[in-house]
């Protein structure tokens, strides 16, 4: 008897339990049931190709916005032009989601996942970083490494396909190194390269995973866990290779006497080696010499440049050139424009020249659109927000599905048709309905740089190799990761022209 009274009041403690961590505004939002107690929280706890394909399942259903309840957070995903704006067009609701709590001991709080004060210190700091006429001092540095990237696919032209992210994120990491970082890859940190880029994304893969499992969300928990240990392990590889780059950039500094900041009080104006080139890791570096940041912080931005520099132009990269594959016609179209600027097959593009290149551009805002390389961005707040007139009560994270947002049949005609001419016009979408570098206050602050890295390598390939189709559209299946990711490799196959 004594045994049934205590289950008949352990299980009205959990009911009021439930009911006590329930909210009523937010069980109006559309959604999945849950399970008692537990929620959504088995729904997550999927594969990550089958938890891609459940939530753009549940984005199909619910169209505009859709809720979640994962142990004890509120979830809300949307992909509605006007929410989007509502939720990152100001400075109010500037905070990070949850989710990327677990890849802080990755990139701690760097410009990505700081907020308030600390976010606005960083965000001053690095800005001149990225001044169009500082990129323009950088461009030699892109050049020589898309020279790099074309002796690279000479290796493959025999060859009856070709991973392309492994060669494109080459190309992006030496490029984000040399000049962000000032630090030239030898074949030592070249090889150490490699080791990094495979640590990147078993980073992504062990974070996300971790995200999914409630249980594991205790750091105490998480670290007995053998894949606590293995991302733990993993980290040390990443920062081994950071401090690598920071140190080599410190020596270069001192042993070669170089004059990082002149008394100008224009910073655009600074001279390295005699010439106009700032450095993000100079910036750094002088802030530190003035006490706005210490070692800690520039190891935050640092890491967090170094994975986003690379890793998110090398993924637009790899779906642009599968995309141009599959379209023989329009890659024709962007070799027509390029050669009608260049004259001779041999001539090298000024940036002058890039900004001429129309259509390339519309290209690869087109493979944006279809392939947003970050493809969600998560927020939350202190206080409620309403969306599609549903009130969010404070604490709610709410993420945007950035690939159902840019295939909206009613923001895009033919959504799913690659179509670069749709850019050529003036938009006729909602503005917020195409965001493949974040809006508002806090966009993408290295948007322009990966624009021009993009636009060199694509023009630098196709006017000396033609990409032929070998992964098709239809096959990608695709898989949970920090940024878009197919479950098996993309790959293409390069012929001469």
């Amino acid at each position: 008897m004594l045994i049934l009274y205590l289950v008949v009041i352990l299980f009205i403690f959990l009911v009021a339990l439930d009911r006590l961590l329930k909210n009523e505004q937010f069980e109006k939002i559309p959604g999945p049931s849950g399970l008692f107690l537990v929620n959504n929280t088995l729904d997550v706890i999927r594969e990550p190709v089958r938890l891609i394909r459940y939530l753009t399942h549940l984005s199909s259903k619910y169209k505009d916005i859709f809720r979640l309840r994962v142990g004890l957070k509120n979830v809300v995903i949307i992909c509605n032009p006007d929410d989007v704006q509502a939720l990152i067009n100001g400075s109010k609701y500037n905070g990070k989601g949850f989710v990327y709590d677990f890849s802080r001991p990755w990139l701690g709080d760097g410009l990505l996942l700081s907020d308030g004060v600390k976010w606005h210190q960083r965000r001053k700091i690095l800005t001149p970083a990225f001044h169009f006429n500082i990129l323009k001092n950088f461009y030699s540095i892109l050049l020589d490494n898309s020279e790099i990237l074309l002796d690279r696919i000479e290796t493959e032209v025999s060859q009856p396909r070709t991973e392309i992210l492994d060669i494109v994120s080459d190309y992006t990491l030496r490029s984000i190194c040399e000049t962000a970082m000032g630090t030239k890859l030898d074949e030592e940190t070249t090889d150490f390269g490699i080791t990094y880029k495979n640590s990147l994304s078993s980073l992504g893969t062990l974070s996300v995973l971790r995200a999914q499992r409630v249980w594991q969300y205790s750091d105490l928990i998480y670290n007995l866990t053998s894949r606590g240990q293995e991302f733990h392990s993993t980290l040390k590889t990443t920062h081994e290779f950071r401090d690598k780059v920071v140190n080599r950039r410190i020596d270069d500094l001192c042993s070669k006497n170089i004059i990082r900041f002149d008394d100008d009080e224009d910073n655009d104006r600074v001279e390295i080696y005699g010439k106009k080139k700032l450095a993000m890791l100079d910036l750094l570096l002088e802030a530190e010499k003035r006490g706005t940041i210490d070692r800690s912080g520039i190891n935050e931005e640092v890491d967090t440049f170094m994975f986003e520099g690379h890793d998110t132009t090398a993924t637009a990269l790899q779906f642009t050139f599968m995309i141009l594959a599959n379209n023989q016609e329009i890659q024709d179209k962007i070799v027509e424009e390029c050669n009608a600027i260049l004259g001779s097959s041999d001539a090298l593009p000024t940036m002058n020249d890039l900004t001429q290149m129309k259509y390339l551009d519309c290209c690869i805002k087109e493979s944006l659109r279809m392939y947003p390389p970050v493809f969600f961005i998560s927020r939350t707040s202190d206080g409620p927000i309403k969306l599609n007139d549903y009130e969010c009560p404070k604490r709610t994270d709410v993420s945007i599905a950035l690939r159902e947002l840019h295939l909206r049949s009613d923001q895009f005609v033919e959504p799913y048709k690659y179509n670069p001419d749709r850019f050529l016009q003036e938009p006729t979408w909602h503005q917020f309905a195409y965001i493949p570098f974040s809006a508002g206050p806090r966009n993408c602050i290295g948007q322009k740089f990966a624009m021009m890295e993009m636009k060199l390598a694509v023009c630098m390939v196709l006017r000396r190799y033609r990409v032929l189709p070998v992964t098709k559209p239809e096959d990608i299946i695709f898989d949970f990761h920090f940024t878009l990711r197919s479950k098996d490799p993309i790959f293409v196959k390069f012929e001469k022209r």
